[in-house]
C-alpha cells in the first residue's frame, strides 16, 4: 500500500492522481487525431500535405505532452506515463526511418 500511495499521490496537494483533465497539448493531439480519423473514414480525398500536417501536429503535441509529464508530472505515475509515451514515439520514429 505504501508503494501505491507513493506512486499515485500528488506531491503538492496530497490527492491521488491517475488521470487529469487534458491540457493544451492533449487537446491539440485529440483534435488533429480526430480530424485525421474523420478524413480517413470519409470518401473525401484530403490533399497529402493536409494529412501529413495533421500527423506532424498530432505527434508533436503528443511529444510535447509527454515531455511535460516527464519534467513536471505531479507523481511518479504521471512521469512514468509520459516517459512511456516518449519511448513509443521514439520507437515509431525509428521504425519510420
Amino acid at each position: 500500500m505504501r508503494v501505491l500511495n507513493w506512486f499515485f499521490r500528488d506531491r503538492a496537494t496530497g490527492a491521488i492522481v491517475i488521470a487529469q483533465w487534458p491540457n493544451l497539448p492533449l487537446w491539440i493531439f485529440a483534435g488533429a487525431a480526430a480530424v485525421t480519423w474523420i478524413m480517413e473514414a470519409s470518401a473525401w480525398a484530403a490533399p497529402p500535405w493536409l494529412n501529413g500536417s495533421l500527423q506532424i501536429a498530432s505527434m508533436a503535441s503528443l511529444t510535447w505532452w509527454a515531455a511535460d509529464e516527464v519534467l513536471r508530472g505531479v507523481n511518479p505515475w504521471r512521469r512514468f506515463l509520459g516517459g512511456t509515451v516518449l519511448l513509443f514515439g521514439l520507437l515509431r520514429l525509428l521504425h519510420a526511418l
